[in-house]
């Protein structure tokens, strides 16, 4: 099978103002005051942004959505979006975003999980994963007529929440 980009981007277009977002941003963030799409291809889409948030503080966040329709028991970390290119997936490049949100729209789920800290947690541990967990492969047709292979791997969630738990507490000693 032969997957479209601009099939896959309009299914993920269908899925940005979902009433469910609004949701949950709202209970992630009780002083949100605003939330905008970023959908224009640019900078900042590029950049891994989809959406910025902006806090009563002023504070303003910026995320990049995931959705997956059904439920795995699984977050799909794209490690090489284009494995011909060798050119990185979302999680193994640098983005501007602060957030991945992560929604698994049968389960209700949406896993709220910091950037940097989701980098850390791969460079740590996604040799292992490759090693250890499904790989999805996907072949898909480029705009310009050719194809390339997008590569994936299904990590378990409670295996990459433990993960994200492990960098998010940071251990240091005094020197002598």
């Amino acid at each position: 099978m032969v997957h479209s980009f601009d099939q896959s981007l309009a299914k993920s277009h269908r899925q940005e103002d979902a009433p469910w977002w609004t949701e949950v941003y709202r209970r992630a963030f009780p002083d949100l005051r605003a939330m905008v799409n970023v959908r224009q291809d640019g900078w900042a889409q590029r950049g891994g942004i989809d959406r910025v948030l902006t806090l009563g503080s002023g504070k303003t966040l910026t995320v990049d959505e995931k959705v997956r329709e059904k439920d795995y028991g699984d977050v799909l970390l794209e490690y090489w979006s284009d494995y011909e290119r060798r050119d990185p997936g979302w999680v193994a490049k640098d983005l501007a975003c602060d957030l991945i949100a992560y929604a698994v729209v049968p389960t209700e789920k949406c896993y709220l999980l910091p950037f940097q800290q989701l980098r850390c947690v791969w460079r740590t541990n996604g040799r292992d994963w490759v090693r250890r967990f499904k790989k999805i492969e996907a072949l898909n047709a480029g705009r310009s007529g050719g194809t390339y292979t997008t590569v994936s791997v299904a990590v378990p969630t409670e295996t990459l929440l433990d993960g994200m738990r492990d960098v998010l507490c940071v251990a240091w000693s005094q020197p002598s």
